[in-house]
């Protein structure tokens, strides 16, 4: 059955084309399987929660007439706004309008949320962009700069409120810099969630094609209800299509935990128990119950443009396992500095159990991919990342930062995690404290950092390492713990390129490299040589001779670093190679040039990489030349179990028998867009 909604008809109906209903959310009461709702182009000032879900075969679809017409948002337009001097004006709002869930009562908490000053969960929004809240009336009245803010003018436009107990109302203060707000879209988030169900299991829905923007959300970390603005709440098989989500004060796009009240935000709330502990504490009580394939995750997020959320564009933790996340544009995330914490990303997920990301476009933000713990079977292919890092000429204030940022980290996880086929361009490109990567096939601009690191809780007295779980293959059932010993890696037909080093780059580098810090050393330097001093597999495995299990005290040989792989790559501009790689070329007489830029149709690189790089001398690649991840001993495979030929490039084209090491297999595609579109926002 089809049921028609029009924000513009004059009054609801019955559901019908001629007779539509005001409402996606009269619509959503009662859709059932099969059914699909038509959303006409308007704006709907709403919280949709979906009463029921779909079936595999028979999901509910909820459609967007025409791409981006018809737009949800947790906001309400505020337009009574006095002037009390200058560029300063208050607005009261009754507080009734916002039910039981005020988010200018609300702060933003969690575990693992850093609260460097306090921040609500609401946000005053100036012609659709979120403004910067003060913690006192002075912070409106005489604004400063947000120094570690990306747009440092805009950090000027800043917000206080309070609350008139006697009255019941919310008082705003904002300074709309000579602006009119009476005069200007001024609007304020007021809901907590805009497509999200209320209750677990309403699967097999489908949204597609609208725009959704500015809600109220809580910060979202692996021990806590996960939310988002748009989110399946614990089901399977959303999915989220062609939607443009943005302004999210935590998350756009949640497909993570349930809620478990004896372990919600347990480290923050009872203390007593390291957050790595209530982490594992809650992984295993989802095992038992119902955290399985068969009703968990399998969910699609494609070609959504994602941008301008405070903590994260998609997070996910239990929830987006065996998903997959394509073609999607995500951009300037957490550009405004407010929130920190060690749950920020373009995309963060735990336990990304058989995800596969590919093919998408990830720049601007303060970190591009983290996949924190159990990334087994996450695959990690064909994205375009750059600009994913620290706001250019940053100041170091108070020495370093607990998130310098890059592309792609990976933390604590036994993997197989496999890295195929991106270009990364940002000062960082890889952060690996873990274990059990293959790194295939990609153009790595920046260097590795954290390697043989960032793996223990932090006491500085006694051993802390954080025992990590691992899976049974292609599934959720827990096969074991370990720590994590770094190595089992593996770097095959890569390009390394150094690049220009920023001067505030290499300050942070000199301060955090030099004081021993455990979580990061903020490497700059590019190429594999991080790895020196790790064994190649036959120095490993000789440790092992003769040793038949037998009760002999166990030595160092199982608690020692695993062994390193690296075959078939290259090295430019100064970038080192491993020291045990035999067939390294590093290339010390030509100087490489790799801009990247965007014209009218997409993005372009610039480069004179392939007027030297031409001779194809690399091997196929494929499963069987990767191996199995140690720890979990499990293949670097497809989620169905089938191996994998390493021999189509970024674009999908056949490589042939040898090949030319990086993304690419003919120097051609290197003139290619590499990602169709130009829609950067500031």
């Amino acid at each position: 059955m089809k049921y028609y909604v029009d924000a513009s008809a004059a009054r609801t109906g019955s559901g019908t084309k001629d007779s539509p209903f005001q409402t996606i959310r009269e619509a959503a009461l009662i859709a059932l399987p099969g059914d699909e709702v038509l959303v006409a182009p308007g704006l709907y000032r709403e919280y949709v929660d979906p009463a029921n879900g779909g079936t595999k075969d028979a999901p509910i679809v909820y459609r967007s007439l025409v791409k981006g017409g018809a737009h949800i948002t947790g906001a309400e337009p505020v337009k009574n706004w006095e002037n009390i001097g200058g560029n300063v004006w208050t607005a009261r709002i009754p507080n009734g309008l916002f039910g039981s869930y005020n988010p200018f009562t609300t702060l933003v908490s969690g575990d693992w949320y850093i609260a460097l000053s306090p921040a609500h969960t609401g946000d005053v929004y100036l012609n659709g962009h979120s403004m910067y809240e003060s913690t006192d009336l002075e912070g409106v009245q005489a604004p400063k700069e947000h120094e570690s803010s990306w747009e440092p003018e805009f950090s000027l436009y800043t917000w206080y409120t309070e609350q008139d107990a006697a009255k019941h109302e919310t008082v705003l203060y904002a300074n709309f810099r000579g602006l009119d707000p009476n005069q200007e879209n001024v609007e304020i988030s007021v809901r907590r969630n805009c497509f999200y169900p209320s209750e677990e299991g309403k699967g097999y829905i489908t949204l597609s094609g609208f725009r959704i923007s500015q809600a109220a959300t809580q910060w979202a970390p692996p021990t806590a209800y996960q939310e988002g603005m748009v989110g399946p709440h614990w089901s399977k098989g959303w999915i989220i299509e062609d939607c443009e989500i943005y302004e999210s004060k935590c998350c756009g796009i949640s497909l993570g935990k349930y809620l478990q009240p004896e372990n919600d935000n347990k480290w923050l709330k009872w203390k007593y128990k390291d957050g790595t502990q209530t982490e594992r504490d809650c992984i295993c009580q989802a095992s038992y119950e119902g955290w399985d394939k068969e009703h968990i995750g399998s969910h699609i997020i494609r070609r959504c443009d994602i941008h301008h959320c405070g903590q994260t564009g998609i997070v996910g933790h239990l929830g987006g396992v065996f998903s997959l996340i394509e073609d999607n544009h995500i951009h300037h995330i957490n550009n405004k500095q407010n929130l920190a914490g060690a749950e920020i990303g373009g995309i963060k997920m735990h336990a990304a159990i058989d995800v596969t990301i590919r093919r998408n476009h990830i720049h601007h933000c303060t970190r591009g991919i983290w996949l924190d713990w159990q990334a087994q079977g996450t695959r990690v292919t064909g994205n375009l990342f750059h600009d994913n890092c620290l706001p250019y000429d940053f100041k170091l204030v108070g020495g370093t930062f607990s998130s310098v940022g890059e592309d792609l980290f990976v933390e604590v996880s036994h993997g197989p995690t496999l890295i195929d086929h991106n270009i990364m361009l940002s000062d960082r490109s890889l952060k690996l404290a873990t274990q059990g990567v293959a790194v295939v096939h990609n153009l790595i601009h920046g260097s590795i950092a954290a390697v043989g690191i960032g793996t223990d809780n932090g006491a500085p007295d006694l051993p802390s390492p954080r025992y990590t779980p691992y899976h049974v293959k292609h599934g959720t059932q827990i096969a074991g713990f370990m720590t994590i010993l770094h190595g089992d890696s593996r770097f095959y037909n890569n390009i390394f390129v150094q690049k220009p080093v920023r001067k505030c780059m290499q300050a942070l580098a000199d301060i955090m490299g030099s004081d021993g810090n455990m979580w990061d050393d903020c490497n700059v330097k590019c190429g594999t040589f991080p790895y020196d001093g790790y064994p190649t597999f036959e120095e490993w495995d000789s440790q092992f001779e003769g040793y038949c299990g037998n009760g002999v005290p166990a030595g160092n040989k199982y608690y020692d670093h695993l062994p390193v792989w690296a075959e078939g790559n290259v090295y430019f501009n100064g970038a080192k190679a491993w020291e045990k790689e035999t067939d390294a070329a590093e290339n010390t007489t030509d100087t490489i040039r790799i801009l990247l830029t965007e014209k009218e149709d997409g993005w372009y690189l610039d480069t004179n990489l392939y007027d030297i790089l031409t001779e194809k001398s690399c091997g196929i690649i494929s499963t069987e030349t990767l191996g199995m991840a140690f720890e979990p001993e499990q293949k670097f495979e497809n989620p169905d179990g089938s191996p994998i030929t390493f021999d189509q490039d970024y674009f999908g084209t056949h490589r042939g028998v040898l090949t030319l090491p990086g993304p690419f297999a003919e120097k051609e595609a290197a003139e290619r867009n590499l990602f169709p579109g130009s829609c950067s926002k500031a």
